[in-house]
């Protein structure tokens, strides 16, 4: 996401984001402060708001850039030249930083700006190159990929070259546009020292008007809290200063004043504690909460729930417009969040869908629609109306299994498709796993159909197995989607509905925490796998061809807490590459790609720790990452206690684990992640 620096970006209505550029003057930074509260006081008091300052983002807003986020020169009447889309006369230079939380900064077109350590994306227009330094490495240089395929695709509508290169490889191209080549610095250790040891410690205050000006003062020194510390008619300051936030809180029958002066009263704070300019503020309406607000409450009970910090609801107007369960103060809901900020509608449009086959594309009977074969690439193209104008969305699917001929078609024939409609069209590449919540929303209430392998042409690339598994699953932003794994009981999910079809038979399986929903669309991919009427079976009530078709009974997941959870899930990489030993979130909607094979990870599933061994975790990274997750659970401020934490290696893992990652591929890594990614370049 590219925001000009002095910029606002545009965020649904229930989360309002109040984002200030480096290079912002203090008029424009009020202003956005104004802004803020007048659409706050339009929207019935009910948004959440967030205050973001550049290079300090919250987890929050960087979860909804999973690509990561890229600065630009210039802004509103600035002296900068300004940066314009899809110019492919463009001369930048991006500097790429960040593992987890990924951070493009445009600098000076200069050799000056380079060092070894670092990944550099010099875009030409035409030409887009990713200069990695010798320092970096590959999981740094899988991250950059992932920058320049976004400039590609989205910036360039796909039509740019992309190459990368390694330093002391530079062409021709590069020496012209910057100059005869130096020597390159090494690279700088990350100098921010942070001590988190008290990161998740608060001091609670209630903030009073009362005597003509705003006075905070003490409800409790140090957290846990409890919720009947709250009153509905006064407005309180959580004060997470050491860890560079601040949470406003407003009571519902607090007076206006108190209620509309709640950021103000933040910031007026932050100057009292003499906290960093970049610390975080988070304004939350009464019934509004997120879970890192209630994570401080040893006790807290939302509205519909018994215990536990769960997901929050909204008051006021918004609840009456909209319902959406997601919590927005954290990365684990991220598919909520991209639903309310990514899908430009509710998927009622046209659909139109393509496959690749010898170099053409060939439409897709619309019976079929929904279902993706790993050994295809499709085009999907959707047509809707935004504000009486017809809008376009290319979706180009590529299968993990296809060939590299089709996955070169696939682009070729998107840039066609994308001219012969004038290039209005948003283009999105999906690879197979990672398909976007408004895909998936586009079938009609159907699920969306991953087949493992094979393909939907006519006579087929490879037969089928007699034996196969489904996994379906429902995200939080109510799609559900159904994708084939090997037919093996170690896949089973208590959370979840599997349909297994074997060679007489088709079982639905029915975890003990499967929703209606899931169910509904187990019926669905029954109808066409064939082999008659599906018999349903409910977990620990499977007949013995059940277990027979599956090659015997496995240990699976049998924890319900991913369905029933009192607190999302949280995954964490441990690292030393920046010259001390560190722990960072991983924004965003997490997968089995997050998992750094040259780190330690830590996920967090509330009730368990596990620690994940990268097989490429140095030394300093397997032997320290034990203390952080101790650590980790000793300083929760919800006041968590004995957890158990459990250590595994890379490729060892057991369904415990697993479990909480939908459709886990046990052979991914026996290909190069990045060999992967530079397929798609």
């Amino acid at each position: 996401m590219d925001f000009p620096i002095g910029l606002l970006p545009q965020l649904p209505t229930s989360l309002l984001a109040d984002t200030t550029g480096s290079e912002s003057s203090q008029d424009e930074k009020g202003a956005a402060a104004i802004f803020t509260t007048q659409l706050d006081d339009f929207l019935g008091g009910g948004p959440v708001q967030f205050r973001e300052v550049q290079n300090n983002e919250s987890l929050t807003f960087l979860g909804y850039f999973k690509s990561g986020i890229k600065y630009k020169q210039g802004g509103v009447a600035s002296g900068f030249q300004h940066v314009v889309t899809n110019d492919m006369n463009v001369k930048r230079l991006l500097h790429i930083k960040g593992r987890r939380a990924i951070r493009a900064t445009e600098v000076d077109m200069s050799w000056s700006s380079f060092n070894r350590g670092d990944c550099f994306i010099i875009d030409l227009g035409k030409d887009i190159f990713q200069w990695c330094g010798s320092e970096c490495n590959s999981f740094e240089r899988l991250k950059a990929s992932q920058v320049a395929i976004d400039v590609r695709d989205n910036e360039r509508n796909g039509r740019a070259t992309l190459l990368m290169i390694e330093e002391g490889g530079e062409p021709q191209a590069v020496i012209d546009a910057l100059g005869p080549k130096p020597n390159i610095p090494a690279g700088s250790a990350d100098d921010e020292s942070v001590d988190r040891s008290n990161q998740k410690k608060g001091v609670l205050y209630m903030i009073s008007d009362a005597a003509g000006s705003m006075k905070a003062s003490v409800v409790a020194q140090t957290s846990p809290f409890k919720q009947e510390m709250l009153s509905s008619s006064e407005c309180y300051i959580l004060d997470n200063g050491v860890d560079s936030k601040i949470f406003i809180w407003k009571g519902p029958s607090a007076n206006t004043a108190e209620r509309n002066a709640a950021m103000k009263a933040a910031e007026q704070f932050i100057k009292e504690k003499k906290y960093p300019k970049h610390t975080q503020v988070q304004v939350l309406p009464g019934g509004g909460e997120t879970t890192l607000f209630k994570q401080f409450f040893c006790n807290w009970k939302d509205k519909d729930q018994t215990t536990g910090p769960g997901q929050a609801y909204s008051l006021g107007r918004i609840a009456r417009v909209v319902q959406v369960p997601f919590d927005s103060s954290s990365l684990h809901t991220n598919k909520t969040m991209a639903a309310q900020h990514g899908m430009v509608d509710d998927g009622s449009g046209k659909v139109q869908v393509w496959r690749v086959e010898d170099g053409d594309q060939v439409p897709v009977d619309p019976s079929s629609y929904g279902q993706f074969y790993g050994g295809d690439c499709y085009l999907v193209l959707y047509s809707y109306r935004l504000g009486g104008r017809e809008q376009h969305i290319i979706y180009t699917w590529q299968g993990l299994k296809c060939t590299q001929d089709e996955l070169a078609a696939s682009a070729f024939l998107t840039v066609r498709l994308d001219d012969s409609m004038g290039g209005s069209p948003v283009q999105v590449r999906v690879t197979q796993g990672q398909e976007p919540a408004h895909l998936m929303s586009l079938f009609k209430g159907k699920p969306m159909v991953i087949h493992l392998g094979g393909t939907s042409r006519k006579g087929g690339q490879s037969r089928v197995g007699s034996t196969r598994l489904f996994h379906i699953r429902q995200s939080s932003t109510r799609a559900t989607r159904a994708v084939e794994v090997e037919p093996s009981a170690a896949f089973l999910n208590t959370n979840d509905v599997f349909v297994l079809k074997s060679s007489n038979t088709v079982f639905l399986w029915r975890g003990v925490g499967a929703t209606e929903e899931e169910l509904a669309a187990a019926q669905y991919v029954t109808s066409f796998l064939g082999g008659g009427s599906a018999t349903e079976v409910s977990e620990g009530k499977e007949p013995a061809g059940f277990w027979s078709a599956l090659g015997g009974k496995k240990e699976y997941q049998t924890s319900r807490s991913l369905q029933k959870m009192v607190k999302p899930p949280r995954l964490f990489g441990c690292s030393n590459k920046t010259g001390r030993l560190i722990a960072e979130e991983v924004p965003g909607d997490f997968n089995q790609s997050d998992l750094a094979t040259d780190d330690v990870m830590l996920l967090d599933t509330w009730d368990q720790i596990f620690l994940w061994i990268g097989n490429e975790a140095n030394e300093v990274e397997r032997t320290g990452s034990a203390k952080i997750a101790k650590d980790y659970v000793d300083s929760d401020p919800s006041g968590r206690r004995g957890i158990a934490i459990t250590t595994i290696k890379q490729g060892m893992e057991p369904p415990t684990f697993t479990g909480w990652f939908q459709a886990w591929d046990p052979k991914l890594w026996e290909t190069d992640p990045l060999e992967r990614i530079r397929a798609r370049f």
